[in-house]
């Protein structure tokens, strides 16, 4: 076994946390939560099946009811999530497993048949994302988001400090602010969707305002160390776009660099193969511990670990198929195919049956 690989098989310290690995599974929205939007016996067992990774990071989950985007996915914002999602996180930790919950507002990118009272989406500006949203009746157009007032900002960032509040009730050990994939935040940060004349728009400065709002909300609850933040400076993903996205992501890191977080993870691209943005700008400005994703296999992320660009690697598809990745990347053994037409929603066909090596 190379060195390389002992690398990414290494433990590594994230604030109070010893990771038995560099492995991390990333957040993998699945639309199987249960009635309520609450974490259900089948997501239990899911999640044990794959604490083997250093770090678990949870599929995205909505701080309120006007957060939510999609069906069937979690939230962390009801008395009945908070128990259902203390059964994941004990399930993993006997497992001597580590988990995050990933703190999610979906902004635009939903539709008033999956919101309370079928109220209007909202973003940081009136426009709309081209494309459609995922509704129980199907797929139907998004809708114009309405802009949210100046004043209805701080209670945004409650929302995110109640969630943190409950992720931590809920037995978690630690939170990752989801400002990636074309979500709330990310709606915020990007001038395609961000035109404001407020402190919230326009320069760089305003555009990250509330960003570090909801970050210094969410490290009243949690140390920095135990709060990570996800960002996708290429993914075009959900219409969104910007200008500039070097110039911005520079300077998102630059000042995320500043809250001594545990960790910076980075979406390495576009889902659609976009790749503009040079990724070690942005490592050479956040000097804490820097999360690699998208694409890597076996061996970039173990030259990507060796190499010093990243201190961790977060896998997506291939935690999915493979319950047991770190023990399959430790053996050299082949891999499962993964099912795509079982991502999204469904029963345990394709979320809890995939096989072990050993089985």
């Amino acid at each position: 076994m190379s060195s390389d690989t002992d690398n990414l098989l290494s433990p590594i310290t994230i604030g109070p946390n010893i990771l038995r690995n560099r492995m991390v599974m990333a957040p993998l929205t699945r639309n199987r939560a249960g009635d309520g939007n609450v974490p259900q016996a089948m997501n239990v067992k899911y999640y044990r099946q794959r604490a083997s990774a250093g770090l678990i990071i949870s599929e995205a989950t909505q701080v309120s009811a006007e957060g939510v985007g999609y069906p069937a996915t979690p939230g962390i914002h009801s008395p009945e999530q908070v128990a259902g999602w203390k059964e994941v996180t004990r399930a993993v930790h006997d497992e001597d497993g580590l988990i995050y919950l990933q703190l999610w507002y979906c902004g635009r990118i939903s539709h008033p048949d999956l919101l309370p009272n079928n109220q209007q989406p909202v973003s940081a500006s009136a426009i709309r994302a081209q494309g459609d949203a995922v509704t129980f009746e199907g797929m139907k157009p998004f809708v114009e988001p309405r802009a949210l007032e100046t004043d209805e900002l701080p209670g945004i960032v409650d929302q995110y400090r109640k969630a943190a509040i409950n992720a931590k009730e809920a037995g978690f050990d630690g939170v990752e602010v989801h400002a990636a994939n074309g979500y709330l935040l990310d709606q915020f940060l990007r001038d395609g969707t961000n035109q404001r004349q407020d402190n919230y728009g326009g320069s760089l400065e305003n555009r990250t305002r509330l960003l570090l709002e909801v970050i210094d909300a969410v490290t009243g609850i949690w140390e920095p160390s135990q709060l990570g933040v996800r960002i996708s400076p290429d993914n075009s993903f959900n219409d969104i776009h910007d200008s500039d996205p070097q110039t911005l992501f520079n300077y998102v890191a630059e000042v995320l660099n500043l809250k001594q977080l545990g960790y910076l993870h980075v979406v390495e691209g576009g889902f659609m193969g976009e790749h503009e943005v040079d990724y070690d700008q942005i490592r050479q400005r956040f000097t804490g511990k820097y999360m690699a994703n998208l694409g890597y296999d076996r061996e970039k992320a173990e030259t990507a670990i060796a190499s010093g660009h990243a201190d961790l690697v977060s896998f997506g598809t291939l935690f999915l198929a493979n319950p047991d990745l770190v023990a399959r990347f430790r053996a050299g053994a082949e891999l499962n195919t993964p099912d795509q037409d079982t991502f999204y929603g469904g029963d345990e066909h394709g979320y809890t049956d995939y096989p072990f090596m050993n089985s």
